[in-house]
Order: C-alpha cells, then sequence, then structure tokens
C-alpha cells in the first residue's frame, strides 16, 4: 500500500458510511496481521489503523478490537488505546490481548467498570499478581469469573480476600466450591455462610420457629463440614480446625459428631489444640486404647466429663470396627459405624443416659437419612 493509497484512504474514511468504514477497518488488521508487508508499508497500514482509532463510529473500532485483540504482532499503542476505549471495546482487549502487561492489567482492574474486572478475569492466563487484584478491589461478577478461571494463579490470601468481601454472593459461593482445589478451611467458611443465609430464609419464611430453625440448619452445616472433611487430605485438619475454633464452631458436640462420624483425623486434631498437645502425642495416646489415657485428654481439652463415655464408646468402636469407618457415601454402610456407637454407649455403665444418647439418636438418623438420599440419586442416575 503506497502513501498515496493510504492519503486516498484517509479521504474516502471522511466522506464513508459507518458500514464500509467497518469492513475497512477490518481488511487493514488482517493485512496487518497475515499479508507480507515492506517496512514502509506496514507503517503505513499502521497509520491508517491509528487514525481509525479516532473514528466517531463504535463499530469501526470494535472491528479493530475484534481482529486485533488476540494477537501478538499487533501494534502495542493500538491495543492499548482501545483497552482506554468505552467498554465493549475495553473488554475485547482486556480479556484477549497478550501485550498488556500486568501492570497494566492491575491498574485497569482498579480503575476500570465492573464489565472491564470480568473481562480480564476471564483472560486465558492470570498471573498472582493480577488475580490477587481482582481479589482485592473486582466486583462479584469479576470474583467469580475469577474463580472460574483455571488459568488464573489464585493464591490462598487472595481467596479468603475473595470470601471475606463476597462471601455473602450465592453465586459465588457456589463457584468457590466447585473448586476441586480449595482448601477445606476456607469451604468451611463458605458452608458457615451458607448456613447462616439458610437460616434467615427459614426464619423469614416462618417455616420454622428461629429456635427449631437452628438446630436444623447447625446438624446441616455440622454434617456438611465433616462429609468436607473426608475429600480433604489429613494434614489440612488442623487448619480447618483453627478456622473452626475461630468461628466458635469446635464445641463438644461437633467433636462428638466428627468421631462419631469416623473422621478420626478432625477428631484428633481437634483435641490436640483443644488440648494444646502434640498431634503426634494425641494421636498414639488414642491409639493406645487406654481409657485412663483418653479420659486424661479429654480433661485437658476442656471437654466436659459428661461427654467422656460418648467419646470412648466412640474410639473403642472404631478401634474395633474399622472396616465400617468409610466415608459415608454408601448407604449399606454409612450408618452401620454410629450404630455401633450407640449400642456401645448404651452399654457403658458410666454414660449419662438422656441428653448424650439424644444427642447420638440424632446424629444416626440424621446419618441414615442423608445416606438413603444419596442411595436414591445413585439409584436414579443408574436408571
Amino acid at each position: 500500500m503506497s502513501a498515496t493509497i493510504v492519503e486516498h484512504f484517509l479521504h474516502w474514511v471522511r466522506e464513508a458510511s459507518i458500514e464500509p468504514r467497518e469492513e475497512a477497518a477490518r481488511m487493514l488488521a488482517r493485512a496487518y496481521l497475515t499479508s507480507p508487508m515492506g517496512e514502509e508499508e506496514r507503517d503505513q497500514v499502521e497509520a491508517a489503523m491509528t487514525v481509525l482509532l479516532d473514528d466517531p463510529a463504535t463499530d469501526v473500532r470494535l472491528a479493530l478490537a475484534e481482529e486485533l485483540a488476540a494477537s501478538e504482532q499487533a501494534p502495542h499503542h493500538i491495543i492499548l488505546a482501545l483497552a482506554a476505549d468505552n467498554t465493549p471495546i475495553a473488554a475485547i482487549v482486556s480479556e484477549r490481548s497478550p501485550l498488556i502487561l500486568d501492570s497494566e492489567l492491575v491498574d485497569m482492574a482498579a480503575m476500570r467498570e465492573a464489565a472491564i474486572q470480568t473481562a480480564i478475569a476471564r483472560r486465558p492466563f492470570l498471573s498472582r499478581v493480577v488475580a490477587a487484584a481482582l481479589a482485592e478491589v473486582a466486583c462479584a461478577d469479576a470474583c467469580i469469573a475469577l474463580v472460574g478461571n483455571r488459568g488464573a494463579h489464585l493464591l490462598r490470601f487472595s481467596l479468603d480476600r475473595i470470601v471475606a468481601r463476597h462471601g455473602d454472593c450465592p453465586e459465588l459461593r457456589l463457584a468457590l466450591l466447585e473448586r476441586e482445589d480449595l482448601p477445606i478451611e476456607v469451604r468451611q467458611v463458605l458452608l458457615a455462610k451458607l448456613a447462616d443465609a439458610l437460616r434467615e430464609l427459614i426464619v423469614s419464611h416462618e417455616w420454622a420457629a428461629k429456635e427449631r430453625a437452628d438446630a436444623m440448619v447447625q446438624d446441616a452445616f455440622e454434617w456438611a463440614t465433616i462429609a468436607a472433611s473426608f475429600e480433604a487430605p489429613a494434614s489440612s485438619m488442623p487448619a480447618l480446625v483453627a478456622q473452626l475454633m475461630e468461628s466458635g464452631e469446635l464445641t463438644p458436640a461437633f467433636l462428638i459428631r466428627s468421631v462419631a462420624s469416623g473422621q478420626v483425623h478432625l477428631f484428633e486434631a481437634g483435641l490436640a489444640a483443644l488440648a494444646k498437645s502434640p498431634p503426634d502425642r494425641v494421636r498414639s495416646l488414642i491409639a493406645s486404647g487406654r481409657i485412663g489415657n483418653l479420659r486424661a485428654l479429654l480433661k485437658k481439652a476442656g471437654l466436659p466429663p459428661r461427654t467422656f463415655p460418648a467419646f470412648v464408646a466412640a474410639i473403642d468402636v472404631i478401634r474395633s470396627e474399622s472396616t465400617l469407618t468409610g466415608s459415608g457415601s454408601d448407604y449399606r454402610r454409612a450408618p452401620q459405624l454410629i450404630d455401633a456407637i450407640v449400642e456401645q454407649y448404651r452399654k457403658r455403665p458410666d454414660r449419662e443416659l438422656d441428653q448424650i444418647l439424644a444427642l447420638l439418636r440424632r446424629f444416626a438418623t440424621y446419618a441414615k437419612r442423608s445416606a438413603a438420599r444419596e442411595f436414591a440419586q445413585q439409584v436414579r442416575e443408574a436408571a
């Protein structure tokens, strides 16, 4: 394309209607990226595209963005100008262009509107720096896109900031909970927020009295937390316990439920934290099977003496019936462990009959109903 042709083009642009200008923008961009050109001709095409950045028609500038955005060969100054353009144009290059620097993306995340933040969050690759910036300042929609982007490098502190800022957003909670790499303690925070929302919904619609709603939701929350813990490595239990302690959820009832469900790793981590004892020593004391050692440990952990027989019964069953300590996903096996613990507890002469036994029986009922629902779902899916 000679200088004369470019001059004619620039004159034509001033007179042409929008649709031909849009097509011309596309042809120039494609020619720049794909056609063999000499250096002077390439400069002329670049100059023509630069002039089109001032075109008053959004569709013309949008055409440039669509053609140039994904290319590493696009002129950097044109990409930056398009990134500073109005939202539909800026969103395209913000999401696709490999030429935009991390520092430029961070500035855009801080200064631009929600749609641009969301576009940045959808980029095929996001560094830890950009992901952290979005976690700190971006809107809920952008954070949803961020946690759903497997090309984003999200550090733990970024997840914490997202939960702290937008954890009450149901769509964000769902997006986070769908991540297989979500740390168990972050999952527990989200479950707690979900429980609060469920409790408020039940009470506001008068589906149950507040006390009844509290009990129902607490049961569901504890069961969900323990179920999630079975999917996490044993090494993550101390972090989960720390989160439970911070939120006041590491109660004697929760510990009874965890051990009655066969989640010994969580139980051991909880006792170690409460008793301020090394985890290996706690594990050794429990494994020894000596009732005196276990009672001393429970006492050091500050647990009520009336709960000791339940813990002893649960440990006895787990040590002698290791085949029953599955995660609870099989209807034929899930309730067996807690049933055995209830029966063992009933036989103990030192038990406190009513309160603890009622608690264990409630756990057993919940476990059986939950396992039955899962079994029914498996049957439906197999049909």
